[in-house]
C-alpha cells in the first residue's frame, strides 16, 4: 500500500467475539477500510456489519471514544465486546421468531412483550415507547438507526437463549408469576374461586391455583410441572453462574 492509499484509511480491529456479525470478507483481525473523516466511527464499524448494540468499547489511537466520533483517515480503531451483564432496563420485546424463548422468559418471571404477527417497525416503536430491549437474532434489525435497545440473542436452541439472556442481563428470576400466554402477572386464588372452571379431573388432584389479571387465565402445577421445573432450575444455574 502506497503512502498516499495509507493516509485514506483507517485500521479497524475488531475483538474475536465480534467477527462472526461482520460480511465474511471483513471477518479477520484486522481490516483496513477506505475512509475520508466525515463518516462518524459508529457508521465505520456497522458498515463491516457489527450492530453498536454488541460493541462496548470503541478505541481509537489508545483513546476511548463515542459512535459519533469522526476518525481521522490513518487512525487504528479497536472495537470490543460489550461487557456482562449489561446495564439497561430489564423489560424485553421479542421478534416473532422468538415465541419459545418468550414463553421461557416469562416462565422465569421476565417482562418479555411478544406478537407472532409484529412488523420490525411495530417492534422498534414498541421498545422505544414502552423502555424495552429488543431481542432478535436479525442482524440487520439491530442496525436500524431508530432502533432505542436491542440484543443478538445467542444460541439456536430455546433453552440456550434463554440461558444466554439471563447472563447478559443478569436478570432477577420470579418464577411462576407471570403468565407465559399473555405475560400478565399471575395473582393467587382459592380452589373455591375457580372450581367451576376445572375439569373434574383438575378439581380432585390439584388445590393450589393462580390466575392471570389480564387475560384471566387459571394455571396450576399440572402433569408438565416437572418439565418446565427443569427450565426453571436451568435459568437459576445461568443466574447464578
Amino acid at each position: 500500500m502506497t503512502a498516499r492509499n495509507q493516509d485514506t484509511v483507517v485500521l479497524v480491529r475488531l475483538a474475536g467475539e465480534l467477527r462472526f456479525f461482520a460480511a465474511p470478507r471483513h471477518r479477520r483481525e484486522q481490516v483496513r477500510l477506505h475512509h475520508d473523516g466525515t463518516a462518524s466511527l459508529g457508521h465505520v464499524v456497522q458498515s463491516l456489519g457489527v450492530p453498536l448494540t454488541e460493541v462496548g468499547a470503541l478505541v481509537v489511537d489508545g483513546v476511548a471514544v463515542a459512535p459519533s466520533h469522526r476518525p481521522r483517515p490513518g487512525a487504528v480503531v479497536d472495537v470490543r465486546p460489550l461487557e456482562r451483564p449489561q446495564d439497561s432496563p430489564r423489560r424485553f420485546v421479542l421478534d416473532v421468531h422468538l415465541g419459545a424463548l418468550a414463553r421461557r422468559l416469562r416462565l422465569v418471571g421476565v417482562d418479555a412483550a411478544y406478537r407472532n404477527d409484529a412488523h420490525d417497525d411495530e417492534l422498534i416503536v414498541q421498545a422505544a415507547r414502552q423502555y424495552r430491549v429488543l431481542l432478535t437474532r436479525d442482524r440487520g434489525l439491530l442496525r436500524r438507526r431508530a432502533l432505542w435497545s436491542g440484543a443478538y440473542v445467542r444460541g439456536q436452541r430455546p433453552l440456550d437463549q434463554l440461558t444466554d439472556v439471563i447472563d447478559r442481563f443478569a436478570l432477577e428470576l420470579r418464577p411462576w408469576s407471570r403468565c407465559p400466554m399473555c405475560n400478565g402477572p399471575l395473582h393467587g386464588v382459592t380452589k373455591d374461586e375457580v372450581v367451576d372452571e376445572l375439569e373434574p379431573g383438575t378439581r380432585r388432584c390439584y388445590d393450589a391455583f393462580a390466575r392471570c389479571g389480564c387475560c384471566g387465565r387459571v394455571y396450576w402445577r399440572g402433569a408438565h410441572a416437572r418439565k418446565l421445573e427443569s427450565t426453571i432450575e436451568a435459568a437459576r444455574r445461568a443466574r447464578s453462574g
